[in-house]
């Protein structure tokens, strides 16, 4: 049985209805690894790009909730800095490729123009059917040796918001 777009929507939508909190985000992983595995959704949302384009496609957005379903498609290698997502959060799920994926940790909270300060923590490999969730202020970094194809599920629409200002120590 096929999963699709619509009903990928539509479960997120019911979930983060009843309950935004961690527990319900954590849920949507579920939903988004189940994605991961539907070739038909995956082949239909996730194609390659053409050279010199944009990575990230936003697919799907919710206009009451406003949580989008974006599509990622990197064609080479790509490095991530440490970052979050400002006010938001978000769930990275692995449809092909290997990302792997770091978590730092503030050591120097910046004011005004001045950075952050991080350190990594911890380092692991996201493969493919993997989902995790960077929740608000979670920092991050991916780096991609090779071609990779993601669905990223973000609590709203990044193209919005200010992220943080961080610098690895």
């Amino acid at each position: 049985m096929t999963y699709s777009l619509t009903q990928l929507a539509a479960d997120i939508r019911e979930t983060l209805k009843a309950d935004a909190g961690p527990a319900a985000k954590e849920k949507v992983c579920g939903y988004v690894s189940k994605a991961l595995t539907d070739k038909t959704l995956v082949a239909t949302h996730l194609k390659d790009r053409a050279p010199g384009a944009h990575p990230r496609e936003v697919l799907y957005e919710d206009p009451e909730l406003g949580f989008c379903i974006c599509g990622h498609v990197y064609s080479g290698p790509a490095h991530g800095s440490p970052h979050d997502h400002g006010s938001s959060w978000a769930i990275y799920g692995q449809a092909s490729g290997v990302t792997e994926m770091t978590d730092w940790r503030i050591v120097k909270k910046g004011q005004g123009e001045e950075p952050s300060l991080v350190e990594p923590v911890k380092t692991y490999a996201m493969n493919p059917g993997d989902a995790h969730l960077y929740d608000v202020g979670a920092v991050h970094s991916p780096d991609r040796k090779a071609p990779v194809k993601l669905i990223r599920i973000e609590g709203k629409n990044l193209d919005h918001v200010k992220r943080s200002n961080i610098k690895a120590k």
